[in-house]
């Protein structure tokens, strides 16, 4: 019987939900427009919080652009971040893809592709109602440090 309570105990004692959480920022990137953080690292485990297309310095609004150049921006913000905690789109595990037009996963899908590699992330796709400032394209990751 002491043998799996020590097994589990081992297993809870490892898992990314009991490690700490270590503030992952990027003075490169734009800055978090609430009450969130741009990343959090827990564990070898990297959250990046959802990226809208809005440049670092302010100065394009890419509310006025399409979707192709909205999912590019949204991309580069999140390598800006993944390279804050020493990481690239190629240690992304998992993304969730939110756009207001499902129509757009053409374009979007195009753009993703010229920055993901085999093994692709595991991925989600949602249309939803609605996205702040007039974004049609935002995306969060995960990223696994080796």
């Amino acid at each position: 019987m002491r043998k799996p309570i020590l097994a589990l105990a081992l297993a809870f004692a490892c898992t990314p939900a009991l490690a700490d959480k270590i503030l992952i920022e990027s003075p490169a990137a734009p800055k978090a427009i609430g009450p969130y953080s741009q990343a959090i690292q827990s564990g070898k485990l990297v959250f990046v919080s959802g990226s809208l297309p809005f440049d670092p310095d302010g100065k394009i609004d890419y509310s006025q652009q399409d979707v192709t150049a909205q999912t590019k921006r949204v991309i580069d913000n999140i390598a800006l971040e993944l390279k804050a905690a020493n990481l690239t789109l190629d240690d992304v595990v998992s993304a969730t893809v939110y756009v207001t037009d499902v129509d757009d996963f053409p374009a979007v899908n195009k753009m993703y592709a010229s920055y993901f590699h085999p093994p692709y992330p595991a991925r989600a796709f949602v249309q939803v109602a609605k996205l702040l400032r007039g974004a049609k394209v935002e995306i969060s990751v995960i990223a696994a440090k080796k």
